[in-house]
């Protein structure tokens, strides 16, 4: 049973595998009415937890998620952000990491519980996943203490495991553990209690929620290979319109070291183009000089993009990139850490 004081919270349905339920005449998956999702999952009348929902006009498969539609999902929160003590954002899982880390940057002074999550499996099967992973999100997104949300920051939740948002990524296709935060601790695990890792979130603040619905999405991504040739590459580099480039390299940030390789660079950065070193692996951080086949990067501007993912990388530089900062000044903010999207180094 509820009570006057308990908390609320708006769950957001933007389409995904979550949300799908089998027609029984012809067995294929469609959208079922949010309005009635406790007819679905009639747990939550066990939570002491208001409960409103609002879905999208028009749910999505998350593979047509872009930044106009992080933009309006921004603002659909910022508008409510005072009526509710916590947010769960319903997303396919394909591009939920890319949501979640282009969220953390258009929330500025958040304080607040975003939660995101999904399922691998539709909520209205026998086997799925949706269902503990959404009443776990809503029991995070209403969890407080001392009168303040445990978690004040965007997260993802999935398969007993709370991350945060811009440090996660996608890694598995076929199982319920489809998510890792491999550089940066879990917030929380689910099991018979939720356990809050208290050292890795992000502390409350008092501060004015501020929103930037704004990206420019004049940016590229390149994954170097062995065998890129330089036809291809300047080919890449040379597109019309484009602003930065996210460059997928070697380990610790390494790269072919012929001449022609590091000559298109520097011709690009001379051209105003931004590059931000990434590593391709999963676990680790670039660390531009550590070896000598970047040693050349840094040396010619390439910034270096320590440990962030690729799907921080690219969103953090569509928000820069929307913010009019001059070329030198969107350096300095790649290499800061601005929602806690990247441990700090000073390699670079």
């Amino acid at each position: 049973m509820m009570h006057a004081a308990s908390p609320r919270v708006l769950i957001i349905y933007t389409g995904g595998t979550i949300g799908m339920v089998e027609n029984p005449v012809t067995k294929s998956l469609h959208p079922f009415d949010f309005s009635a999702l406790s007819a679905q999952v009639p747990e939550l009348a066990q939570l002491d937890v208001h409960l409103d929902t609002y879905s999208v006009s028009e749910p999505i498969d998350s593979s047509n998620m872009n930044p106009d539609l992080w933009g309006q999902l921004a603002q659909l929160i910022f508008d409510r952000y005072e009526n509710y003590d916590g947010f769960v954002v319903l997303h396919g899982s394909d591009t939920m990491a890319y949501t979640a880390s282009a969220l953390t940057f258009m929330f500025e002074n958040l304080n607040k519980p975003v939660i995101l999550t999904g399922s691998q499996l539709p909520i209205g099967m026998i086997r799925t996943d949706g269902k503990e992973n959404l009443i776990s999100a809503i029991e995070i997104a209403s969890a407080r203490q001392m009168g303040s949300p445990i978690v004040a920051e965007v997260a993802v939740y999935f398969e007993n495991q709370l991350y945060r948002g811009n440090r996660t990524h996608k890694h598995n296709a076929e199982q319920f553990e489809a998510f890792q935060s491999p550089n940066y601790p879990i917030l929380a695990e689910a099991g018979i209690r939720i356990i809050y890792n208290t050292n890795a979130l992000r502390p409350c603040n008092q501060l004015e929620l501020k929103v930037h619905t704004q990206f420019d999405t004049q940016v590229g991504v390149i994954t170097v290979f062995p065998g890129i040739t330089e036809a291809w590459f300047s080919h890449l580099l040379s597109a019309p319109g484009i602003k930065a480039f996210v460059l997928r390299t070697f380990g610790s940030g390494n790269t072919p070291s012929q001449p022609w390789f590091l000559q298109l660079l520097q011709s690009a950065i001379e051209r105003g183009i931004i590059i931000l070193n990434v590593t391709q692996c999963a676990v680790g951080q670039v660390e531009q000089g550590r070896y000598e086949t970047s040693v050349g990067l840094r040396d010619i501007g390439i910034v270096g993009g320590g440990d962030l993912t690729l799907e921080a990388a690219v969103t953090k530089l569509m928000f820069l990139l929307a913010q009019n900062l001059s070329f030198e000044e969107c350096h300095a903010q790649l290499q800061r850490s601005l929602r806690g999207e990247l441990t700090e180094s000073k390699n670079d």
